[in-house]
């Protein structure tokens, strides 16, 4: 191409843009070839009437990345271009933000807490908007929810974090605001949010009201003593009635209806007067930057090229970039390459101050080298370790096996970093003859474990094999040469297929837990006889108004962990919520009950269920299994045994082809010849044949259909 033609493209191409777009950032990676090429083209004199640009290179602080940064005579003050965020800002709003100037007095750290789709996320919306952190558009809808998961399923799974910039009575204040999920699965992460808060935003539906997990964040946040600013939400709504709400609250937590204030996240309705009591009622944190530096880790991510990312909230002193920092936890010493505030997106500092809240970057390899609930402190100054957080009990375990064993080492990989962003998952190694090397993984519900399934094949690409839910059960050992290799008397079993026989066993014990049911009044002769079914026992019933009842109920937890909650919301037509919490074991006559398909045993299905029901948990997954399993050319027979005994059978016919059709008649041996020759055939392929099951369905055959 010669060089009049290059110029004209370069013409034609470039006017268009430059004339609407009032600078243009090239991030140049190889400067001497792609320098050279920009200012060949810019020396013309076509170029330089057209575009009326100026050019000036400017070096990214440590960054080998160089900018050409092109702009009209008439602009004053030059965009930055920011590669990491893909966001514009301008220098001066970098340099604006000293937070030096913030101390203690002027910070308030807080988190908005409440039952699941009560609009914590929208509200939060807002408060950014409100506090300029981001632009005012319709398409700000939960802004702070940016995983593919929660964005597809619509709920919060992860607590995220923003600080806000706030003027109040002349005076600026940093507002550290923390959204939490509220789903019961995810109650670790408002555990975790809380002990970095002084103070909570109870958010409250105007027309649902209390519901189950709103009590049981509340009391999260009563037991942390932290102050509590009751938000009714939705009152836009046409079957709004926040006066219902507020005699609610009143009622069962004992805050004055006067303190609760009514808004509308969607519309902003009121919304600044919650800004406004964040600041009047919420404590500011207590610390000084006098002190030694001293931060708790209570969130933490993994990137490819910057290692682990680490939220902390500074208890203490102060960080600067380039300081050395040790970790309490492996005793490992660190330099700073990087800090800042999230608002919501990473947004550089030169310093953390004491009481603040925000991300740092230490060159952190490893995954294992950022445990949450860590304490971060300066190399010559040490100091006592923070006490963290109490570690997640598991509810529901799941056997994760890679699609082929040559996938083993990424998913491994991919579960490190998985779990040090999920710090509730617990995780051990376990393997199986049919299935090869993987995981036993702990999860706080069956929500949980979907969730964590799809974010490994979204954001790591892993296809893996999860084998049926169970819930952690124990077993007292009669046999004196068990007890010496469990090195205890009492073990805890996991895994089904390590249940141990009756005969070497004395008492065998449940997990329960405690239920708490909301519903309205209408709906509770359903519910009663739901609970009855799933062997509840009734502890407490109470009238909170005229309308709504609460209900708790004593469950065994493996009655309630796959679809439990499914059916309460279908018979209460989505009114009912529940929340349940630990309640110890208990004795029980359990038995193991295996699954085979023409007689080979599916390890991954195998279950423990209670003597009682196993005849009729046997026979529907059985049922569901026929459903679930595609039909091949041969017969297949689904069967339920307890030990030797086939308590249950299902029956897949085969694909049959007519063998008879070419047949007009004639004696009647020269068909059953063909009728004997096709079952010989089939006879053989079965004996070949290989079943598969399909993913989904370890999940589909222990969904029950009882309504």
């Amino acid at each position: 191409m010669h060089g009049a033609e290059f110029r004209t493209i370069f013409l034609k191409k470039t006017y268009f843009l430059i004339r609407f777009i009032p600078a243009v950032v090239i991030l140049v990676q190889y400067r001497n070839m792609t320098l050279c090429l920009v200012k060949r083209c810019s020396e013309t004199p076509q170029i330089r009437r057209v575009l009326q640009y100026k050019m000036s290179l400017r070096n990214i602080q440590n960054d080998k990345t160089t900018h050409i940064l092109f702009r009209h005579r008439w602009m004053k003050r030059l965009p930055v271009f920011s590669s990491s965020h893909l966001m514009f800002s301008t220098q001066a709003d970098k340099d604006a933000i000293d937070l030096s100037k913030f101390s203690a007095d002027k910070i308030r750290n807080f988190c908005i807490i409440a039952h699941i789709d009560h609009g914590k996320s929208t509200l939060a919306d807002r408060l950014l908007e409100m506090t300029g952190a981001i632009a005012k558009t319709e398409k700000n809808k939960q802004v702070l929810d940016k995983l593919q998961v929660e964005r597809e399923r619509g709920i919060t799974v992860k607590a995220q974090t923003a600080s806000l910039f706030y003027s109040h009575q002349g005076q600026q204040y940093l507002l550290n605001l923390i959204d939490t999920p509220g789903h019961v699965d995810f109650s670790y992460e408002v555990s975790r949010s809380i002990s970095a808060c002084q103070g909570v935003l109870l958010i409250v539906d105007a027309n649902q009201g209390v519901q189950a997990q709103t009590v049981a964040n509340f009391y999260l946040a009563f037991e942390a003593q932290l102050a509590i600013i009751p938000v009714i939400n939705k009152i836009d709504l046409k079957n709004a009635d926040p006066e219902r709400v507020e005699s609610q609250i009143e009622k069962m937590f004992d805050i004055p209806r006067e303190e609760c204030i009514k808004i509308s996240a969607k519309n902003g309705t009121n919304v600044e007067k919650v800004l406004q009591a964040v600041v009047n009622r919420i404590p500011p944190p207590v610390a000084s930057i006098d002190d030694p530096f001293k931060a708790l880790v209570f969130d933490s991510n993994f990137n490819h090229y910057r290692g682990v990312v680490a939220n902390i909230a500074v208890f203490g002193g102060r960080v600067r970039k380039g300081d050395r920092i040790v970790s309490a936890y492996l005793g490992k010493s660190y330099e700073v390459n990087e800090l800042g505030l999230l608002r919501p997106d990473e947004h550089q500092t030169q310093a953390l101050f004491a009481g603040q809240v925000g991300y740092i970057i230490a060159g952190m390899k490893d995954v294992k080298e950022a445990q949450i609930g860590d304490t971060l402190y300066q190399q010559e100054r040490p100091v006592d370790a923070l006490p963290g957080f109490k570690p997640a009990r598991a509810m529901v375990f799941a056997g994760m096996f890679p699609m082929d064993q040559s996938e083993y080492q990424g998913l491994r990989s991919a579960i490190e970093r998985l779990t040090l962003n999920d710090s509730s998952v617990t995780v051990q190694r376990d393997s199986s003859l049919a299935l090869g090397a993987g995981w036993r993984l702990g999860f706080l519900g069956l929500l949980h474990m979907e969730v964590f399934n799809q974010r490994l094949e979204q954001e790591y690409n892993a296809s893996v094999i999860v084998t049926a839910p169970t819930v952690p059960y124990k077993a007292t050992l009669s046999s004196t040469k068990l007890i010496k290799v469990h090195g205890s008397e009492e073990i805890t079993i996991v895994n089904p297929a390590q249940f141990p026989d009756r005969s070497v066993v004395s008492e065998y014990m449940e997990p329960m837990v405690l239920g708490t049911i909301l519903t309205p009044e209408t709906y509770t002769g359903k519910i009663m006889s739901l609970c009855l079914d799933r062997r509840a026992v009734q502890k407490n019933i109470t009238y909170i108004d005229d309308q709504r009842v609460m209900m708790k109920y004593l469950f065994p937890l493996n009655e309630i962990v796959v679809d439990f909650y499914d059916l309460l919301k279908s018979l209460s037509s989505g009114y009912a919520s529940f929340d349940y919490e630990n309640a110890g074991h208990q004795a029980a006559d359990l038995i193991k009950m295996d699954i085979l398909l023409n007689g080979r045993p599916v390890e991954e299905l195998t279950t423990i269920v209670h003597r009682d029901r196993a005849y009729l948990a046997g026979k529907a997954m059985c049922v569901r299994l026929k459903d679930s399993i595609p039909r091949q050319m041969f017969e297949i027979a689904v069967q339920a045994a307890i030990g030797s005994k086939v308590i249950a059978r299902e029956t897949i016919k085969a694909y049959r082809k007519n063998v008879l059709a070419k047949c007009y008649g004639g004696d009647i041996t020269r068909k059953m010849k063909l009728l004997k020759k096709q079952a010989e055939g089939k006879k053989k392929m079965r004996l070949i044949g290989s079943v598969e099951v399909p993913k989904d369905a370890f999940i589909n055959v222990l969904k029950r259909t009882d309504k």
